[in-house]
């Protein structure tokens, strides 16, 4: 383990231990209620898991390095943030998604493009948006998401 997962554990288990001397029924209450959470949602979490695996077996990883890892940055990052736009994958699924493509030769950049529209920008849900807080709130939101998206991306590449 890291340094940092070191300090994570030691956080958690600090707050963990100062949560149960200050109120231990509501502790263990709360352990119930987020394990009967866990036990729902464990099924899609495996199904989409699964899909991953599907996608990346289909998917060899010379054609994601080759598209996503060798090709012109530019012209893959929007790319992928198109696609990261367009997709509805919930966050904790996509994180494990996005390691698989950067361990398969994928660069940072388009993956972190995807990886930030995929959360930021929401073209699945841009009908519900624009009725809940109009069209356009909900276009100017999803566009300034998109461009700082890519910004992010394109930092990120120069940082990491």
């Amino acid at each position: 383990m890291d340094i940092f997962t070191i300090i994570l554990w030691v956080i958690t288990l600090t707050w963990f231990i100062w949560s149960i001397i200050k109120d231990k029924k509501k502790t263990f209450n709360s352990i119930k209620m987020s394990t009967g959470l866990m036990k729902s949602m464990i099924g899609e979490i495996i199904g989409i898991l699964f899909l991953i695996g599907l996608i990346l077996t289909f998917i060899p990883p010379d054609t994601i390095k080759y598209y996503l890892g060798q090709s012109n940055i530019f012209i893959s990052t929007i790319i992928s943030a198109f696609v990261g736009s367009i997709t509805l994958i919930p966050a904790f699924v996509a994180f494990p998604l996005v390691g698989s493509l950067v361990n398969a030769g994928a660069s940072i950049v388009p993956i972190v493009a995807f990886l930030t529209t995929l959360t930021m920008v929401g073209f699945v849900t841009f009908p519900l948006e624009k009725r809940e807080f109009g069209v356009k709130f909900a276009l100017i939101r999803n566009s300034l998401s998109f461009i700082f998206a890519v910004v992010i991306a394109l930092f990120m590449g120069v940082i990491i």
